[in-house]
């Protein structure tokens, strides 16, 4: 993407940002992005940097969201995470998720592929989760074996689309033209 962050880039005239906090916020309680570097960048949103060193991935994310989460009060039981180049998020995945996930993790899929970043975790996985990463594993998809999965359909716009690069930015466009010409 020539740098700089995805959640940044521009869909439908808003930042990628923007819409996950519009369709997120009402789901949760409260919004926490997972960045490391300088947090101004996505002011005003609250923003958490990784526990752990080296930048380990999203699993590292996860951590810091569980951890932040267990500093906030036992009333957070659970988060939701979901990479932050995904426009189009589901206005019911934190519904769907918990419906389908019991106790345990719960993983959102779509066209057939199971989106293990987009889940709901239960924050007393912490410690479990800590020390799966200081053995220097680093797939979230490991982790999450197990998991409940709840399949989304993909058509007209798959619903997890991640925009990676400037192509990806480009249809990302053209489905939001998509799924607000119908309004």
């Amino acid at each position: 993407m020539g740098g700089g962050d995805k959640a940044m880039r521009l869909v439908g005239g808003r930042t990628v940002l923007q819409h996950l906090l519009a369709r997120l916020t009402p789901q949760v309680g409260e919004v926490v992005v997972n960045a490391n570097g300088d947090p101004a960048r996505f002011a005003p949103v609250p923003v958490i940097a990784d526990t752990m060193p080296g930048n380990p991935g999203p699993l590292a994310g996860v951590l810091a969201g569980m951890e932040w989460a267990a500093a906030h009060g036992p009333a957070m039981r659970r988060i939701l995470t979901v990479p932050g180049d995904a426009p189009f998020i589901p206005h019911d995945l934190a519904a769907r998720l918990q419906q389908a996930g019991g106790d345990g993790i719960a993983c959102a899929a779509s066209g057939g592929r199971t989106h293990p970043v987009i889940a709901l975790w239960p924050v007393a996985l912490r410690d479990q989760l800590r020390r799966f990463l200081e053995t220097g594993e680093r797939k979230v998809g490991k982790f999450t074996t197990g998991a409940a999965v709840i399949e989304w359909p993909a058509d007209p716009v798959d619903p997890f689309f991640n925009v990676n690069t400037p192509d990806d930015l480009e249809e990302a466009n053209r489905l939001y033209g998509l799924a607000t010409a119908g309004r």
